[in-house]
């Protein structure tokens, strides 16, 4: 059972502070406020945002203001004293974070008498760290879930407080996992908010805990050595961002509609363009491909960007190549 700091029972009234930062902590919000008193929403600082840097709030600060909620977007928070006291001030009985975004010291989490809860979109010990979403994709999970976890000093290592799993459909890409993960979430919380005292944390075995750390540009990059289904299965995963990139004699495109095709042949060697697009060769089998957006142009269907471009069976993709170190 959880112990509270201050007393044994569940206010009446649970009071709960809200850390959440992108849109995809917008349905934990919401839920949590259908059934709770929200007394303080906690989102990351305005960041410019396009080409023209404009000064842009996260998407849950824009709902916190919309609702009128306390809203606080605090620059950092280890030794921010005004905050704590924010914090402390809110009267909140429990703190929970979903997609927030930065790091809690450990000196908040003993704020609220029931301290953090983190909705943690993978079967905890199984993907820590910050996209959890994407990896599970990538590495071919065709399961997943949410984790309700006790929030401790570790990245995403406290005890697990309720567990689900999600099946993941095999045309599923990033985007279609997170808003339903975004939708379980909500769900989930709303349940472990009902039974606080009545929750039993599980300590987490690390002997299967597995890391999921931050996408970059790079990871994007289409492997042609590798399997189809491995080059469709990072397709899936980095749909949200940074999406699939392959390179021409060094010209930069992007993918787009990857799914498995029969064939074989070189590593990035078209084998086939007709009017549904492009079959590509791969370490192992083939894949098809919808559409193709080359730099600085609309997307457009992969027939249509062959013909312009004079690309014909036979022609083949750049490998790809890791960065030195």
């Amino acid at each position: 059972m959880l112990n509270p700091s201050t007393s044994n029972h569940q206010p009446t009234t649970l009071k709960v502070a809200f850390f959440g930062s992108p849109a995809f902590a917008l349905p934990v919000l919401e839920a949590i406020r259908a059934e709770f008193e929200v007394v303080l929403v906690v989102a990351q600082p305005d960041k410019p945002v396009g080409r023209g840097l404009k000064l842009t709030p996260p998407a849950v600060a824009t709902r916190a203001a919309e609702l009128g909620l306390a809203l606080a977007q605090p620059i950092r928070l280890r030794r921010n004293e005004e905050f704590a006291r924010q914090l402390r001030d809110s009267g909140a009985d429990v703190a929970v974070t979903c997609a927030y975004g930065k790091i809690l010291p450990a000196s908040m989490l003993q704020i609220p008498r029931y301290g953090f809860l983190n909705t943690h979109t993978s079967l905890l010990p199984k993907y820590r760290g910050a996209a959890p979403i994407q990896w599970a994709l990538i590495e071919g999970e065709t399961v997943t879930g949410t984790t309700i976890m006790q929030t401790d000093e570790g990245m995403d290592t406290g005890p697990v407080l309720l567990q689900e799993e999600l099946p993941i459909p095999a045309d599923w890409t990033s985007l279609e996992l997170s808003d339903a993960l975004s939708r379980q979430a909500a769900r989930l919380i709303v349940r472990a908010l009902h039974s606080l005292d009545d929750l039993t944390p599980r300590p987490q075995d690390e002997s299967q805990a597995t890391h999921a750390g931050m996408l970059d540009k790079a990871h994007g990059f289409v492997r042609w050595a590798d399997t189809a289904a491995q080059v469709v299965n990072r397709y899936r995963g980095v749909a949200g961002w940074p999406q699939t990139t392959a390179f021409l004699n060094g010209a930069r495109l992007k993918l787009g509609g990857l799914t498995l095709a029969d064939g074989g042949g070189q590593p990035g060697e078209i084998l086939h363009v007709d009017d549904t697009g492009l079959t590509v060769a791969c370490g192992t089998g083939a894949i098809h491909i919808k559409s193709v957006q080359p730099e600085t142009k609309k997307v457009q269907p992969a027939q249509l960007w062959a013909q312009a471009a004079g690309v014909n069976p036979g022609t083949r993709f750049d490998p790809w190549e890791p960065t030195p170190g």
